[in-house]
């Protein structure tokens, strides 16, 4: 296919007004469309005031600014994208308004423009089947803000031609972007793979096992990624959050994996979507997120005797190591005595369950998160079940948060939060590499970028031991009983065989 050198943008809002930035500024011909008029001149405007703040701040010349300026061509009609290589489609979110769209501009384009859409969850094939030619049909979805998220999915359809994604991949390097390659599912990469985090954050709250505000501590400070589930739904507005994980739930046929939450429900319902509505999972004064206060740590007269148990090997040598450096005496025996408090450390499992398992005293016996490769410095999470005294919980609070490092307490569940969201995060993007959606690699580089984790979540469970993450897996479904739980093929398989999960099969196939 020849070189891409005029596209065209339908759909002058947000995202079409991003990708005409990228475009622009490398320096390709952009013809804009909207069925308002005004839209256009309004974008081209906004376009022109953010390459003069770009100038201001020294990130691009001012004949770099007045190029990009140039490029772009607002189009009357959609008569005007007759000799674009290429049009974007970047319009309402609708299965039947895209699919006229595309079936009226095959009526006006020439045979070898490519006609792409920049839908985040409809079908590409389910578009393309309204065109005479579905083969030049393709999926380019951005996100948003466009010239700052720095990757792309290109979406090959059943009946897309190979080269269109070809082309589209190398327009993607031209402009910027970071591609990678995708087979037409729902969610794609991103927002398949984003079901781990906001989801399992949900269900951890549906369960009563801790506050909002905890769940996005414990995932920032103990697990390492940038905002927890939900700061980023507050961010993103929860009326699209609450969409997608709708749409990608009902897309797989109730996969119990993506299952939303009521909370979610309920909260859209009544307009509670965020930072937009000045309130959502946190309220917001003056732009500013309202935190509840920290938790207090009890000041501890002495040192006290702690008994670690021994159910978990790994658990147990970094309890042991943490709890001395902290001033505790660690009883040694195999059996508790009656004065000591009572530390398990499940991967996987509650409190509860440790205590029947081992037959331990419920009410002096507390869980800690070990889990490794969490980050004990600046977060530390303990666990509680029913039978948890007060009383010795404050004396394990008081313990593990005796140097200053913020603990954070939290009712009974199975893995605690950190490693049951990292489990699902890492499980589910298993599957999309079990399913074929997209090589591992991408998988990785499309979360990374698009969702800003600390790792790509199969490099993640690589580095956190996929032993492990199975490990937490197969007792999470042990103990609820719950199908959401049950561990990717592509995850056992290679746990089984000491393999890489970024490890694609020998033989080229899954």
């Amino acid at each position: 296919m020849k070189k891409i050198q005029t596209i065209g943008i339908a759909g002058a809002g947000a995202m079409g007004r991003g990708i005409a930035q990228i475009a622009a500024q490398a320096g390709i011909v952009v013809r804009m469309f909207d069925v308002q008029a005004a839209a256009v001149a309004a974008a081209r405007e906004n376009l022109a005031a953010t390459w003069a703040t770009l100038v201001s701040k020294g990130k691009i010349t001012d004949e770099q600014a007045q190029a990009a300026l140039a490029n772009i061509h607002p189009a009357a009609d959609i008569q005007a994208l007759a000799d674009c290589d290429l049009v974007i489609e970047a319009i309402v979110e609708r299965l039947d308004i895209k699919q006229k769209f595309f079936h009226d501009l095959e009526a006006i384009v020439t045979p070898e423009c490519m006609l792409v859409s920049n839908t985040s969850s409809l079908s590409i094939t389910s578009i393309a089947s309204a065109c005479a030619h579905p083969e030049r049909v393709a999926g380019y979805h951005f996100f948003n803000p466009v010239p700052l998220m720095k990757v792309v999915e290109v979406i090959d359809g059943l009946r897309s031609d190979p080269k269109v994604g070809d082309a589209l991949m190398d327009l993607s390097v031209r402009m910027g972007h970071t591609p990678v390659r995708a087979k037409d599912m729902p969610g794609f990469i991103v927002n398949h793979a984003g079901r781990g985090m906001n989801t399992e954050g949900l269900r951890v709250a549906q369960e009563g096992v801790t506050t909002f505000q905890t769940i996005d501590e414990i995932m920032r400070e103990q697990a390492g990624f940038r905002m927890g589930p939900f700061e980023l739904m507050d961010l993103t507005g929860l009326d699209v959050s609450h969409a997608v994980m709708e749409s990608v739930y009902r897309q797989f046929y109730d996969e119990p994996r993506f299952k939303p939450s009521p909370i979610g429900t309920v909260r859209v319902a009544g307009g509670i979507y965020g930072r937009k509505t000045q309130g959502g999972f946190y309220q917001y004064i003056d732009g500013q997120k309202q935190l509840a206060p920290k938790l207090a740590v009890p000041l501890l007269d002495h040192a006290p005797k702690v008994w670690i148990s021994h159910a978990h090997e790994q658990g147990h040598a970094m309890a042991g190591n943490l709890l001395r450096g902290l001033g505790a005496a660690q009883q040694m025996g195999s059996k508790p005595e009656a004065d000591c408090l009572l530390i398990v450390t499940p991967y996987g499992q509650d409190v509860s369950t440790a205590v029947a398992e081992q037959g331990l005293d419920p009410s002096r016996t507390v869980g800690l998160d070990t889990f490794n490769g969490f980050d004990q410095t600046h977060r530390r999470t303990l666990m509680v079940s029913p039978a948890t005294a007060p009383a010795w919980r404050d004396i394990a609070l008081g313990l593990v948060g005796r140097d200053g490092v913020p603990v954070s307490v939290i009712q009974d569940s199975p893995g605690f939060v950190a490693q049951r969201m990292i489990a699902m995060i890492v499980n589910i993007a298993c599957d999309i590499a079990q399913q074929g959606i997209a090589t591992p690699h991408d998988i990785d580089r499309a979360v990374n970028l698009g969702l800003g984790y600390p790792k790509g979540p199969l490099a993640l469970g690589d580095a956190l031991g996929a032993a492990k993450v199975l490990e937490i897996l197969r007792n999470l479904q042990a103990v609820t009983g719950d199908p959401r739980y049950r561990p990717s093929l592509w995850l056992q398989r290679r746990v089984q065989l000491g393999m890489s999960l970024l490890a694609p099969a020998a033989c080229g196939t899954r």
